[in-house]
């Protein structure tokens, strides 16, 4: 699941392949942009923005785009096999004499004039793993709405950007508080405390080529995905429920143990049942 760590090494791939080259094939294969043409065009650097990606080419041009769910930007070798999915799921292709980066189930794919990157960009909050980060502002951010239930409010890229499903579980978990509860229910001393640990797990991510929130070799996440499974600290159960406004809601997962607070109603956790091959039981 794409977020700020996923974005960030997504770029470095997509720069350290294309960066300070020329471009010999481009292809956008979106109905607005499908004539345009970057080909002879050097590309100037691959910057991330929280989830977004923003490739800058010469004349002043930006390719923008956001993985979403299951969006990806792969690279290959010349001469190398695609393998990131069907052809008809390629949004993009972008190509130098050496490399080739395919862009696949893109869902946002634009191209804009660098100087208006900002209409694109400009409404995120500061960028955990980015240079303009600012704890103040960020935190100021956070508890602007002090009835809003955690977890949204760390979801939303307007209060500060990079933070995905995964780690608002993740991040509840250590804090020891659900996602439901109410952000002014936080002193400003655990508020910060929380965007210093999302920074920290975030900047140990974004190099790593698997995810992990709790430092355990073969245990990489505490609660996230883990419904009906023992918690990793105290072995009570973990709960899933789905969070959002109604249009947008988002599996959550938390311990009721180890997280005191409030929790939805309909709260439920899903059921699992042995596998037919009788290995291990999978969730339905």
């Amino acid at each position: 699941m794409p977020e700020g760590d996923t974005v960030w090494q997504a770029a470095r791939r997509l720069h350290d392949a294309l960066a300070g080259t020329v471009l010999t094939r481009s292809d956008l294969r979106v109905p607005r942009f499908a004539t345009a043409d970057l080909t002879g065009r050097a590309v100037l650097d691959v910057t991330p923005r929280g989830k977004h990606l923003l490739t800058r080419v010469e004349g002043g041009l930006t390719l923008h785009s956001h993985l979403r769910m299951d969006g990806s930007w792969r690279v290959y070798a010349h001469g190398q096999r695609w393998s990131g999915g069907p052809a008809h799921q390629i949004r993009a292709i972008l190509g130098n004499t050496g490399r080739t980066a395919v862009g696949y189930r893109l869902p946002v794919l634009e191209l804009l004039r660098t100087t208006d990157e900002d209409r694109v960009v400009g409404h995120l909050g500061p960028d955990l793993l980015g240079p303009d980060w600012d704890t103040a502002l960020a935190l100021a951010n956070l508890l602007r709405d002090p009835a809003r239930p955690l977890g949204e409010a760390l979801l939303d890229q307007r209060n500060l950007a990079g933070i995905g499903n995964v780690y608002k579980s993740e991040l509840c978990f250590l804090l020891g508080v659900t996602p439901w509860l109410p952000v002014g229910d936080l002193s400003a001393e655990r508020a910060a405390k929380l965007l210093e640990s999302a920074r920290k797990l975030l900047g140990h991510n974004r190099d790593r080529p698997v995810r992990s929130t709790t430092g355990r070799r073969g245990q990489y996440l505490f609660v996230y995905g883990r419904a009906d499974r023992p918690c990793l600290r105290c072995r009570t159960p973990v709960r899933r429920a789905d969070q959002g406004d109604g249009s947008r809601e988002r599996p959550t997962y938390w311990c009721p143990a180890c997280q005191p607070g409030p929790v939805p109603t309909a709260a439920f956790t899903t059921s699992r049942i042995p596998r037919p091959d009788g290995g291990a039981a999978m969730p339905w």
